[in-house]
């Protein structure tokens, strides 16, 4: 490849992982020159999709897209015209019976899709009639709460935001008192299953629930989890999605938005650092050696990447900038298989329409958490299965499927000295081995296997000690502790000229969006202009 010439723009973003990419499709929109700058070969960063075997697409990074089909963004920038196009999820949960095929009501999966009414009959089928009543209302209460989270997730992290976002839980609703501030407080800097215990009774249901608030990293023991549970009640709005042609269309999509807009993508030259004039940042310089000179540098990687990018030129903000990245945050199995997990007595389109809970009691939740903590493999693993091939023929040839396996809590350092690349096949078949619980035969059906370790994420997608959400998601590193609070408004103190975007900044982890969104309203407020 022929180096490019030095060059000057107005907006240079490193990194073109899906934050980078909305943070300078909003500043092209505005009429700036805008460059990306990638150090990998393949677009989107832990969004994107490869050619993993002849034929078969399989996705390096997320699968299933819940946040950012609440934030707007897909449609303020109109990517559907620029051919994403989303596979709704519904139903988007299934939780299986503990012991497929046993008697009673205990025997009944529960199947959690966007019409409410379909769920409640669901849960009223295996859990009881009471826990179905309490979840119409659980999603009735937590609706508006969580709309409130979906707005603080749009908003700079500071105090102002926060207001604004939540001070309307408090106004009467049809009828109803004034919520007490006090409740609400309780709700919010609870603990999912305090939260999951003062609403239902079933273990099953409950378990159910905290798995798929557990996605988000920390334990639902923890304090201020109690949200990443009740993000389900959103979801009978809006259902988690998977991009048409794998998670990579929707990277795919921002970069031709951007390039509508005169922006730019270089992909395999990455940033080797800042440069600055006369303290602020004035540029950077690729690998390759091109200068890209620029009024601004969008820094869409990890807080710590920047850092090393920044060098002697680090203010002390960025320079001591150390969250907490935990030890390790999950194991993927990617399989070519010839048939999907099938669940006896249970009709595909209930079972493979969106995320495979595989997980009956909590228990095993904190057994495998626990593990972690001690630095040890789970020794019961917990998987969440995903089968989009199921619903999008385009990701595997006939007769084939690709089959996404997830299981959480697997640390990065062992505390036994183990190493990950002797163990990686082992601990895979294991996963594989704990769909087969519920889906019983599903192992005869994998054909190759695709393992990414701890280790091999942070090798492949650039994750420090292979977390996918940056930094921990627990309270002390959310909102305006996120990634340090010196560094929360996004902007790098003691460094003008420098902005902050990616997972590693409010409001996290996940497929959002809203971070790129954010720096880049911080960018164009410093010129005056903001983008619409």
């Amino acid at each position: 490849m022929t180096p490019l010439p030095d060059t000057a723009v107005d907006v240079v973003v490193i990194g073109s992982g899906h934050n980078g990419l909305v943070a300078a499709c909003y500043l092209a929109r505005e009429g700036l020159r805008v460059e990306v700058v990638e150090s990998d070969d393949v677009l989107g960063g832990a969004v994107s999709t490869v050619e993993r075997w002849p034929g078969v697409r399989v996705d390096r990074g997320s699968s299933a897209h819940v946040i950012i089909r609440q934030s707007g963004i897909v449609e303020e920038l109109d990517l559907a015209a620029h051919g994403l196009r989303y596979v709704d999820c519904d139903p988007w949960g299934f939780a299986p019976a503990p012991s497929p095929g046993a008697p009673g009501p205990d025997g009944r999966p529960i199947v959690f899709s966007v019409d409410l009414d379909a769920t409640c009959a669901s849960i009223a089928e295996a859990c009881g009639a009471d826990d179905a009543t309490a979840y119409r209302r659980f999603v009735e209460v937590w609706g508006p709460r969580s709309r409130a989270v979906v707005a603080s997730f749009g908003r700079t992290a500071g105090p102002a935001g926060l207001i604004r976002s939540f001070w309307p839980l408090g106004a009467p609703v049809e009828g109803r008192p004034r919520t007490p501030g006090g409740e609400l407080a309780v709700d919010f800097l609870g603990s999912g299953n305090a939260l999951l215990d003062r609403w239902f009774a079933s273990e099953r249901l409950k378990a159910a629930l905290a798995w798929f608030g557990a996605q988000s990293g920390p334990p639902m023991s923890e304090p201020g989890t109690a949200a990443m549970v009740a993000w389900v009640a959103l979801l009978h709005d809006v259902p988690p999605g998977h991009p048409v042609g794998g998670s990579g269309g929707l990277t795919a999509a921002l970069r031709r938005r951007l390039e509508s807009d005169g922006g730019r993508v270089v992909l395999g030259d990455g940033a080797a650092r800042l440069l600055t004039s006369d303290g602020r940042v004035t540029g950077v310089q690729t690998v390759s050696g091109r200068r890209i000179a620029a009024d601004a540098v969008v820094a869409a990687c990890h807080v710590h990447a920047t850092r090393q990018l920044a060098g002697d030129a680090a203010p002390p903000a960025l320079a001591d900038a150390d969250p907490p990245l935990g030890n390790g945050f999950g194991l993927v199995v990617r399989a070519l298989t010839d048939a999907p997990p099938t669940y006896p007595g249970v009709p595909p389109e209930q079972a493979l329409g969106g995320l495979q809970l595989l997980c009956t009691d909590r228990a095993e939740l904190a057994s495998a958490h626990g593990d972690w903590a001690a630095g040890q493999l789970p020794r019961t693993p917990v998987p969440l299965a995903m089968c989009f091939s199921a619903s999008d023929d385009t990701l595997a040839p006939a007769g084939q499927h690709v089959v996404t396996v997830w299981g959480q809590w697997y640390p990065y350092e062992l505390a036994d000295g183990g190493d990950w690349d002797d163990l990686a096949d082992a601990e895979a078949r294991r996963l594989i081995a704990a769909v087969d619980r519920y889906a019983p035969g599903f192992s005869d059906s994998v054909q190759r296997l695709h393992v990414q370790t701890p280790l091999e994420l942070e090798r492949e997608l650039s994750l420090p000690r292979g977390n996918v959400m940056h930094v921990e998601m627990g309270l002390a590193s959310m909102f305006g502790f996120r990634p340090t609070p010196a560094l929360s408004g996004y902007g790098v103190p003691g460094l003008p000229g420098l902005y902050l975007a990616g997972a590693s900044t409010h409001p996290g982890g996940g497929v959002s969006g809203n971070s790129g969104r954010s720096a880049s309203s911080t960018r164009a407020a410093r010129i005056g202009r903001r983008p619409a």
